[in-house]
This record gives structure tokens, sequence and C-alpha cells, in this order.
């Protein structure tokens, strides 16, 4: 059996409908970062050298990146609560352990928004040769610190960029994680039989992503991230008449939240309103759904599995 499965369903998809039988169940992924990137005056190995203003990296203690960073926090997470809330639509605030320690205010008051609460790493960091130990410690620390900052325990797992071979097997471990998103391979959610449990995958998407406004995304005026995003969603709900059809839409506090793009999130959310179709829903609302309703075939395979040696 190899490995990898590329094969998916296999256009044989899920009896699965959406509540209110919409076609496509859409999740807002706010990423939650700010605070949690690589910081040379937090005692990190380097500072953090991606964001879209900046190509040199410096080598000591950078307060020209902090406050690119700060822009986040500070001005844009409000015109997104703003936004979502004009909506009534609720997200999946995506947030590194260490930034909810100095961001306790922001994630109270986006629980008490309605919004979900779900862990993105303890730092901004991929986690690619990560040994074991430390992974599991990452999520600990991570999962304690989110659940400290929200009053409630997270459900929601996501790696920056690569995840390890052991981070699936880890989440499972440590237990009260319904789902993860460190994939990016489908249209639809599925399940993988991790150990004993049916453990739900929520595929992410970099490309319906305000991330695609940083050099070389191909975004450069709000415009082009509705017009793309409303493209996606109009392709899923057409195909959503016949198959179960989820799109993730990421965003950054520092990115969607400028005064040039906001409008942009706002215009997408008209624009699929007014289309008809959408199931506007938090991941964990996303899981729970899919794992009430599908099952997993008695042949299919455990995932591979690893250890720690």
């Amino acid at each position: 059996m190899d490995r990898r499965d590329l094969l998916g369903y296999g256009g044989d998809w899920p009896d699965l409908r959406w509540p209110g039988e919409a076609r496509v169940a859409v999740s807002l992924v706010v990423n939650v970062e700010e605070g949690a990137e690589l910081s040379i005056a937090d005692g990190d190995e380097r500072n953090e050298s991606v964001y879209e203003a900046r190509e040199e990296v410096v080598d000591t203690v950078d307060p020209c990146m902090e406050s690119h960073f700060g822009y986040g926090p500070r001005a844009g997470y409000w015109r997104i609560v703003d936004i979502l809330a004009d909506h009534g639509v609720p997200a999946t605030f995506s947030c590194c352990g260490r930034a909810a320690e100095r961001l306790p205010w922001l994630i109270r008051d986006a629980v008490g928004r309605g919004h979900e609460i779900s862990c993105h790493g303890w730092r901004w960091e991929t986690h690619a040769l990560m040994e074991p130990e430390a992974e599991r410690e990452v999520i600990a620390r991570t999962h304690a610190a989110i659940s400290q900052a929200a009053g409630i325990a997270p459900v929601g797992w996501h790696t920056r960029s690569a995840s390890t071979a052991n981070t699936r097997r880890l989440l499972v471990e440590h237990g009260g994680f319904l789902y993860d998103s460190d994939a990016y391979d489908d249209d639809c959610p599925y399940l993988v039989r991790q150990g004993d449990v049916d453990h739900v995958v929520l595929p992410y998407a970099f490309d319906t992503n305000d991330m695609r406004f940083q050099p070389g995304g191909g975004f450069v005026h709000g415009e082009d991230f509705t017009r793309y995003c409303v493209a996606a969603f109009e392709r899923l709900r057409r195909e959503g008449a016949d198959a179960p059809r989820m799109m993730s839409v990421g965003l950054h506090l520092r990115l969607i939240g400028r005064p040039a793009r906001i409008n942009a999130l706002d215009d997408f959310l008209k624009a699929v309103r007014n289309g008809g179709g959408a199931w506007f829903a938090t991941r964990s609302m996303i899981a729970h759904h899919w794992r009430a309703g599908v099952s997993l075939p008695a042949w299919l395979p455990r995932s591979p599995e690893t250890t720690d040696s």
C-alpha cells in the first residue's frame, strides 16, 4: 500500500449534505500569528524574514519587523471582526500559542463574538525536522496556552507550512483534537484512521488566501482577492449540486486588515450571500457535521505508523 493517497474519493463522493441544503461549507480562517513570529528580542534564534514590505534580514533586535506585525492586532483585527459581525459570519481564529499569551484580550473578544479558537503551533514556524518529543511538547504547550486564554479547549490544529510524519499521531495521542488542517489536497473533508480514532482532516488552501498579497503572490488590488475567491466559490457551488464541497478562505490580521484590502473581504461575503448556497461555519462545526455523517469504510488502512525512534 502506497503511503500517499492520490485517489481520494475517486469521484465517489460521500452522500452527505450541509445544513440547510447548502452546496458549499465556507470556512473563514483568521490566522493570529502576531507576537509569535521569530524575534531575536524574544530569545529566538533569528528574526522573521517573511513580510510583504521587507527584503533585508536583520541579525539583531528588529523593532521595525515587530512593528509590521503589530499592525494586525492594533488595527487589522477590529476591521475584520466588524465585517464578520456585519454579515453574521462565524470564523475560526487559528492562533499561535505565544500569540495567545500576548493577546489574551483578542482571544477573549473573538470567543465572545462567537468565533472558534484553534491551534496554529507555539511559534509561527514550520515543524519540519522537529523531533517527536519536541513536537509533543509544542502541541501540549500550545493547547494549554490557548485553552487558558480562550476559556475553552481548542479542537483544531494547523501547522505553519510543513508538519512532520508524526504530527497527526501526536495530536491524537494528546487527546481533545477533533481535526487538523495539515492538508491541501481536496475540496472536501475526509477521515483518516489514526490508531483507533477516526480523525477529521479539513484541507486548507493557499490560493483563496490573502497571503497572495505578499510579493509574487499575484494579488495587488483588493478586487484581485474578491474576484478570485468568488470565482472559486461559484465553481464549488456548481459542483456542490452533486457532491459536498468545502471552501477555505485564509485571512491574516496584518494583510486583509489593511485599509485598501478590507473591502475585498466585505465584497466577497456580499457576493456569496447574494449568490446563495453557502453554509458559513467554523471548522469545528464542519468537522462535527462531517464525522457525524460519514463513516470510514472497513477496508480503509490505518495511517502509517511512525515512532519516536
